[in-house]
């Protein structure tokens, strides 16, 4: 007995199992297929279209203007460095100049002090002179002064030894006149 499902033979679904791939697809590779290739390239065409449309007018001003801001941070970081580099150099020279200015001041002050110092010593050497001479001046007198002295007792010296000579060589006092003038005669040679 044979069973009817809705008034179709059982005999027509074996048919239909035939036509259909193992697997439950039918025909071959889809993109493959010359009847699909229309249809995929329309799609390729619209994705094309909408991936462009999304990359211009999102990605890349968002691209372009991170790249935009972050030459802009770079502009100004040089610029704020080669401000700041030439408010340094300004720096360095102005301490330059004032380091040049100090050192010729301060040999200027040196130059001064010197020639105060030497003019004080010059000064302190003369009057030293001064007394120096003062002194030798009254040391030559006070020489002078004891030579004469000395000399006058050489004299009185000379006189007695030589009378205390000739008395014991010959036995006689001599004569003071003579004895005088030979002394004298003696002294002056």
């Amino acid at each position: 007995m044979a069973e009817k499902s809705h008034g179709t033979p059982a005999k027509g679904h074996e048919t239909g199992a035939h036509t259909e791939a193992p697997g439950g697809h039918g025909g071959g590779f889809p993109p493959f297929e010359s009847s699909s290739y229309a249809s995929q390239l329309v799609s390729l065409v619209i994705a094309f279209v909408a991936l462009y449309l999304i990359v211009s007018r999102i990605a890349l001003p968002r691209v372009g203007g991170v790249i935009d801001a972050r030459q802009n941070a770079i502009e100004g970081d040089l610029s704020a460095a080669q401000k700041l580099k030439d408010e340094s150099d300004a720096a360095l020279k102005a301490y330059e100049t004032e380091l040049a200015s100090a050192r010729s001041r301060a040999q200027a002050i040196g130059n001064e002090t010197r020639e105060k110092l030497n003019a004080a010593a010059e000064a302190e050497r003369k009057t030293l002179e001064d007394q120096l001479s003062a002194r030798l001046a009254a040391a030559e007198k006070q020489i002078a002064a004891t030579r004469e002295s000395a000399m006058g007792n050489v004299r009185g010296i000379a006189a007695d030894a030589a009378s205390a000579i000739v008395q014991r060589l010959t036995g006689v006092l001599p004569d003071g006149n003579t004895l005088n003038s030979a002394v004298d005669a003696s002294l002056k040679g």
